[in-house]
């Protein structure tokens, strides 16, 4: 089991439970040592003094605010300390908000936050039960590690979650950071509805398993291929092009026919993701006699192409993260760089039988 990084008390109101708080989030980003050119050896940073050259040792190390040119407020780390919020013993809850009032670019880091022993789980439970009903978060002031937080307690699949927060004046005003941001842009009421029916046409379930760092596979590829001696071949593929302002109708009338194309047939052939489409009425056979060997051989060829059809059907219904799986296992070269239509694209190629010399 995981070490709590703070224990304490959360409070609201006269009610109080012993908590722990536990790590939610973890980085599987892949890590380097830094190494001379042409060597095995390590580098390593020092803390030098800019002027002399010299080697600071980091007792003798104060902090500096800068106020003009070579001018500084010098701080000790001991006047910094005094005034530090330390750690917080308890969690006390301010109020409460509604969740659908928070934006999410407020949130930062997210924590779980567990009851600290058997014997607080009802009134633990309760706060879980009582958060999830009212759809509300509790507000507090928190500090941990020497700095002092703005969080929100929520309940979310039966257990309590702490979301450190950003402070109002550390998130930026988007128009001030953002050019040509479009202000009183008219639509016609033809363009929105299209795009709305793409939008619908292209709604999947949320499945967090399905995503996943293509970078770190790229990466972790490189030093398997560079520790085995293979050539390292990198494509980056075609650059998308913007869509022209004039071509705006005609790109979505195009969207759309794709989406649909991609839609299944059949409730059996839902793609994984894909919210399951309305089935499709299909038409009765035509009854016939005798076939002859002619129409024998035609419906044999009818049969290849539609077996051949419909592997791309199954392609085309499946998700960018499966077909990339698919991809893995053929050991397709430059997956990782390609698009969902590309990687739809080599896979038909790479199913393909090549013909015999002749």
């Amino acid at each position: 089991m995981a070490r709590p990084v703070w224990t304490g008390v959360l409070t609201f109101g006269l009610v109080t439970v012993p908590v722990a708080l536990y790590t939610a989030t973890q980085s599987h980003d892949v890590r380097f040592h830094q190494l001379e050119r042409g060597t095995s050896d390590r580098v390593r940073n020092k803390r030098v003094n800019e002027r002399t050259g010299k080697e600071v040792e980091f007792g003798e190390i104060v902090k500096g605010y800068p106020v003009a040119e070579g001018e500084y407020v010098v701080v000790e780390p001991d006047e910094l300390e005094q005034i530090s919020p330390g750690r917080s013993r308890t969690i006390d809850i301010a109020g409460f908000v509604d969740l659908a009032e928070v934006d999410p670019i407020f949130f930062d880091k997210t924590y779980y936050l567990g009851p600290k022993g058997k014997e607080y789980a009802k009134v633990y439970a309760l706060l879980v039960e009582a958060l999830e009903h009212a759809n509300k978060a509790g507000l507090a002031m928190f500090a941990m590690r020497g700095k002092e937080y703005l969080t929100a307690v929520r309940s979310e699949n039966g257990l309590l979650e702490l979301h450190t927060m950003h402070f109002a004046d550390e998130v930026r005003d988007p128009r001030h950071e953002i050019d040509d941001l479009p202000e009183g842009m008219k639509l016609s009421a033809q363009e929105v509805k299209t795009a709305e029916q793409l939008i619908g046409m292209l709604a999947v379930d949320w499945n967090p398993g399905e995503w996943h760092d293509t970078y770190e596979d790229q990466v972790k590829k490189l030093i398997e291929d560079k520790l085995a001696g293979r050539e390292i071949a990198v494509s980056a593929g075609p650059a998308p092009e913007a869509t022209n302002v004039v071509d705006l109708m005609d790109a979505l009338r195009r969207s759309l026919d794709n989406a649909r194309k991609d839609e299944p047939t059949d409730k059996t052939q839902k793609p994984a993701g894909r919210k399951a489409a309305a089935p499709v009425s299909r038409a009765p056979k035509a009854a016939g006699g005798k076939k002859s060997t002619s129409s024998k051989a035609t419906a044999a060829r009818g049969t290849a192409r539609r077996k051949s059809t419909t592997g791309k059907q199954q392609l085309s219904q499946l998700t960018k993260a499966d077909l990339y799986k698919r991809a893995t296992d053929l050991d397709i070269p430059h997956r990782s760089t390609m698009t969902r239509d590309q990687l739809q694209h080599a896979l038909e190629h790479a199913g393909r039988p090549r013909r015999a010399a002749s």
